[in-house]
This record gives structure tokens, sequence and C-alpha cells, in this order.
């Protein structure tokens, strides 16, 4: 990967339906340079995929809470895998500890927020430690970029 790249990817995290000419235009290079490079970056892996970023405000899921949840490190997978299926579930991560989730809920009201937890959280025999913390503004949010 070099400069010119960078430079792609950088216009499509920005805009990822950014038209090959205008990625052309703003780097200095023709439309089917930018097409093979992008068509190359994908097939590398360094592209994994397009997609959207959509405000959950609008889709009625108002509330946003972040777990943190220890459990014995020899249920961590299993209890990972559960939590991954759930729909309420954004985004979820095995920490380096290995024995604990960081977890990423957005639901419709505190209601449901309660009513996940006590679902999938509470009286579960492996998890051991839950905190919780809520959404109080948005002031940056990932968009694109590396995958962390």
């Amino acid at each position: 990967m070099d400069n010119t790249d960078r430079e792609i990817l950088a216009l499509l995290v920005e805009d990822g339906r950014m038209s090959f000419a205008d990625i052309g235009r703003n780097i200095g290079i023709s439309r089917a340079s930018a097409r093979d490079r992008v068509q190359k970056l994908m097939e590398d892996g360094l592209i994994e995929k397009f997609t959207i970023v959509v405000n959950p405000g609008h889709l009625d899921k108002s509330v946003s809470a972040f777990f943190d949840i220890q459990v014995g490190a020899q249920a961590i997978e299993n209890i990972a895998v559960n939590l991954a299926e759930q729909k309420e579930v954004a985004s979820l991560y095995i920490m380096g500890d290995m024995c604990s989730l960081h977890m990423h809920v957005l639901v419709k009201d505190m209601g449901a927020l309660e009513a996940f937890t006590h679902t999938h959280l509470f009286g579960h025999p492996d998890i051991e430690k839950v905190h919780c913390k809520l959404l109080m503004s948005r002031i940056k949010q990932r968009r694109g970029g590396p995958r962390l």
C-alpha cells in the first residue's frame, strides 16, 4: 500500500459512494486507475465492505448502553457467541484479559434495556460482574477507518 492507496482510503472513509472519477480528480489519477486500485484494496482485504452509518435515534433506538462484563474464562466464547446473536447488540469485543467482554447495546427505552439485561445477563452462572454505562451524548463516532 502506498500514499495513493492511503489517500483513496481516506476519501472512501468520508464518502463510501464516491465515484472512481471523483476519486481520481481528488488525488490526480485516472478514473480507471482509481477503479483498479479500489478493486485491489478489496481483493487484498484492506477494504472489507462498503456500508452506511445509520443514526439509531431515527430507528427508535434512543438508549445506547455500554457494558463491561466479567465472565469465567472457560465460558467467554460461548457467552460472546450468544450475546452477538442478539439484535440489540451493536458491537461486542473479547478484551485482552480473556475474561471480559465489552458490549454496546441499542434499545428503544429503559424498559427494553432492563428486559435485555434480565434475559441475557442476570442470573447467568458464568457472568461474574456487569458494569453498565449509558450514553449521554455522542461527541465523535468512528466512521470507517481501521476496524479495531
